[in-house]
């Protein structure tokens, strides 16, 4: 063979053998852009005159009670690394979420109705080993309870900062610092610090238990008007009337230029924290998971508010009205399986309390305890039809007088029957008692379970509560004598529905 053929097959070998490496090392290489998400559509005919939910919140369980929804979440991955040989990698990541989906609701999809709710970017193998340095978006939960689509234990949903998460297989820690102002304050923008830690650790196999503490400060910042400030002297009484002014102007009735020396606002500054925890396992005969998180903490002061008399507009600053809040909330779920491949069910509980340590007198959302149950059981007639049982009992009470009403024509009627016209009561019961029954197929294309998407259902849904009209409602309430729409009694409340859920 001469010399030229030696070196056409030579020069044929060596682009073989490049093509080759160079398509072993796209195999193992991963995409540089990926994208997933969730979607949410229905449609439920309200034939009772409702906005299409069977009840008011998700405390009754989320199913049938929440409305349209869409998410993406995207990620480019900004170098072609090999994670695996401890090299550094970064990405970012971007989630775009809203509540409006084709015509499923009044906003007929707007575009309006969505917004970027996270953007964060995420780099590794720099400085520590098995860290992960976040900057962005910073919100972190260790998990959710499906049935009510709640997450207790999140923390740093408000917050846009850096974070480090360090992993290993039987720990994990985060830690986060940023800021949280625009989430709290919006327009009315002033500084908010944000800092915490969350740790889990996994003792043993199919256990995880997790801590965590989130604390938020707002300095004072004399001269900013939308930094802390409070106004002396506001009773909290006349606060809740609107009648701060007022109250001001007829106990200073002798000095016509009273509302010319209304009280200056004071700098102060403001904080507020929140603790969480999580325990989590399963594969434990029936049992496949449980869940139990919870959290307590102190709500973030709000800063003002206004009110009109006598055509002048005065600012109210209300930090020290409003820097007793406390929240308190914790919820389990298991997920079992009663017969294998046959019946699976969900179980879950919660439970809230909100208390007000400035609010002694006004009936209210502030203080009041909340529980609730809900179980789920999917029978499985085919692998992908099945036949889904949900039923909730809730109850919630106010603990400072009267907040709903129990009937059509006792929009007058408080405490022992008696009328509160002054405005610190609003209704004649100070329970509201709730029950739904949900009863339908689910078409799952992707086979058995629960959560298992996507999912086609067909749905019947049912509530009972004590409170007249429980449910999102466009009813005129008004006894007067001209009203053209006339009230009547609504206690029972039947909802159907086609929707489609799913994971991609």
């Amino acid at each position: 063979m001469n010399s030229a053929r030696l070196r056409a097959l030579a020069l044929l070998m060596f682009a073989l053998a490049t093509f080759t490496a160079g398509t072993a090392r796209a195999e193992v290489q991963p995409d540089r852009f990926s994208a997933g998400g969730y979607y949410r559509i229905m449609a439920r005919p309200d034939l009772q005159g409702g906005s299409g939910q069977l009840g008011f919140s998700d405390l009754y369980g989320r199913l049938l009670n929440e409305g349209p929804y869409g998410m993406l979440q995207m990620r480019l991955n900004l170098l072609q690394s090999d994670v695996s040989a401890g090299d550094p990698w970064g990405a970012v990541n971007v989630r775009i979420e809203g509540s409006s989906l084709g015509d499923s609701n009044i906003s007929k999809g707007k575009l309006g109705d969505f917004r970027v709710s996270q953007l964060f970017v995420q780099a590794g193998n720099i400085l520590l080993e098995h860290v992960t340095w976040q900057i962005g978006s910073l919100l972190s939960y260790p998990g959710d309870l499906g049935l009510y689509d709640a997450r207790p234990a999140q923390l740093f949903d408000d917050t846009v900062g850096i974070s480090a998460l360090w992993q290993s297989e039987r720990a994990d820690l985060l830690l986060g610092f940023g800021a949280a102002g625009f989430n709290i304050h919006g327009a009315d923008y002033a500084p908010v610090l944000s800092g915490g830690a969350f740790a889990r650790v996994r003792p043993l196999k199919g256990v995880e238990l997790g801590l965590g503490a989130q604390l938020r400060y707002e300095p004072e910042v004399s001269g900013n008007r939308f930094a802390p400030h409070y106004t002396p002297g506001i009773n909290y009484a006349d606060y809740l009337r609107h009648e701060v002014v007022q109250q001001y102007a007829l106990a200073n009735a002798n000095n016509p230029g009273a509302l010319d020396d209304f009280p200056k606002p004071v700098a102060t500054s403001a904080m507020s924290w929140k603790l969480v925890g999580y325990l989590g396992f399963g594969n434990l005969g029936p049992l496949k998971w449980n869940t139990l998180q919870g959290n307590v903490q102190k709500l973030h002061p709000q800063n003002m508010t206004t009110e009109t008399y006598q055509g002048r507009t005065f600012d109210l600053y209300i930090q020290q009205l409003t820097d007793e809040r406390l929240s308190a909330q914790v919820g389990n779920e298991m997920q079992l399986t009663l017969v294998p491949d046959l019946i699976d069910a969900a179980w879950g509980v919660l439970f809230g309390r909100d208390f007000n340590g400035d609010n002694t007198v006004g009936s209210g959302e502030d203080n009041r305890f909340t529980l609730s149950t809900v179980l789920r059981v999917q029978t499985y007639l085919t692998k992908t039809v099945h036949l889904l049982v949900e039923s909730s009992v809730a109850t919630e009470k106010s603990l400072n007088g009267n907040l709903w009403r129990e009937h059509y024509d006792s929009i007058f009627t408080s405490t022992a029957g008696q009328s509160d016209t002054r405005g610190l009561e609003y209704g004649d019961t100070d329970r509201r008692n709730t029950w739904q029954g949900k009863l339908g197929f689910v078409f799952n294309p992707g086979g058995r379970g629960i959560y298992n998407r996507p999912s086609l259902r067909v749905l019947y849904g049912v509530q009972y509560s004590n409170m007249q009209a429980a449910w999102g409602n466009s009813f005129v309430d008004s006894l007067d004598q001209y009203n053209q729409f006339p009230s009547v009694e609504r206690h029972w409340h039947h909802v159907v529905s086609v929707e489609a859920e799913g994971w991609f």
